[in-house]
C-alpha cells in the first residue's frame, strides 16, 4: 500500500494500492480526475495532486519535472508518466482496456505519446506546467 493524503481522498483514499497524480491547476485534467475517482477508488486506487509536495518526495522528481506529465504509480513502484501513465491506469479498469490491446498493435506506442502530447498541448491552465511545457515544446 502507498500511503498519501490530501483534500480529494477520504479516509478510505489515504492507503492506495496505486495512485494517479493530476495536475490541479489545470480544468482539463482535474475534471478527467474526478470523473475517474470513484472507478478508481473501487478498484483501491486513488488520486492525488501532482502539485502536493509528498508527491515530489515520493516519486523523487522536481516540482518541474512533475508537472510536466501526468503520472501514475502502480502497485509495485511503477511510476509512469504521460501515454505511459495512461496505459498503465488502462490496465487497471476493464473497460479501457481495448486501448491496452491496441497499443499492442507495431507502431501504435508512438502514436498513442504523440496523441498524449498534443491533448496535452491543447489544454489552459495557469501553471507551472504550462510554461515548463512551452519551453520544452521549443
Amino acid at each position: 500500500m502507498i500511503s498519501l493524503t490530501n483534500e480529494y481522498t477520504d479516509g478510505k483514499g489515504r492507503h492506495a494500492r496505486g495512485w494517479l497524480f493530476f495536475d490541479a491547476e489545470c480544468g482539463f485534467c482535474t475534471r478527467i480526475a474526478r470523473w475517474l475517482a470513484k472507478p478508481l477508488q473501487r478498484r483501491g486506487l486513488a488520486i492525488a495532486p501532482l502539485q502536493d509536495p509528498r508527491v515530489s518526495a515520493l516519486l523523487g522528481m522536481s516540482r518541474e519535472q512533475l508537472l510536466l506529465e501526468l503520472r501514475f504509480l502502480d502497485s509495485q513502484g511503477g511510476n509512469h508518466g504521460g501515454a505511459k501513465a495512461v496505459l498503465a491506469l488502462a490496465h487497471e479498469i476493464w473497460w479501457a482496456r481495448p486501448l491496452v490491446w491496441l497499443s499492442q498493435i507495431p507502431g501504435m506506442h508512438a502514436a498513442l505519446d504523440a496523441g498524449y502530447r498534443w491533448v496535452a498541448a491543447q489544454r489552459n491552465c495557469h501553471s507551472v506546467q504550462c510554461s515548463v511545457a512551452e519551453v520544452s515544446r521549443r
